[in-house]
């Protein structure tokens, strides 16, 4: 018979901690979700960290400052899926209620992970990186009205 573990681990007590020791502005929402402000090369992104306790899986989002203005769904999409096919990690998403596009990615993670600080900064360094890539992109098309395929062209040829 296993002894039950009474110490429930909660990696955002460390998210919290390592990004007020970076100097990131930080709010925590709740027991279990904590969002920090991270300034990248376009715009400050919103990263969003939540626990689910009973799966061990940490999500990830990071929200993307750009609003859409009388762009279609099936535009919106269109391009969710073009941008997506070059990811290899995590995935772009829409979240309609905010109006905004993101990048989502989710890890599994218990006490024992030894290494669970440098998945995370991996993981968020990645969520960065494909944010200010596909920022003039979601630009392009939200703001300019730029067609998906036209306004991935300039990625394309890096």
């Amino acid at each position: 018979m296993f002894a039950k573990n009474l110490y429930k681990y909660n990696p955002i007590d460390d998210i919290e901690c390592l990004f007020i020791e970076k100097k990131h502005s930080t709010e925590r929402r709740s027991n279990n979700e904590v969002v920090v402000q991270i300034s990248g090369k376009w715009d400050d992104m919103l990263f969003f960290f939540a626990w689910e306790e009973q799966m061990n899986c940490l999500h990830i989002s990071c929200l993307i400052n750009i609003e859409p203005q009388d762009i279609s769904l099936p535009t919106i999409f269109e391009l969710l899926a073009l941008l997506n096919e070059d990811i290899w990690v995590g995935y772009f998403s829409y979240w309609q209620e905010a109006q905004t596009p993101l990048f989502r990615h989710s890890i599994f993670i218990d006490r024992t992970d030894k290494n669970f600080i440098d998945k995370l900064t991996q993981v968020t360094d990645i969520a960065l990186t494909e944010c200010e890539r596909a920022y003039p992109v979601f630009n392009a098309v939200f703001k300019q009205k730029i067609s998906p395929r036209r306004a991935l062209l300039p990625i394309t040829l890096m």
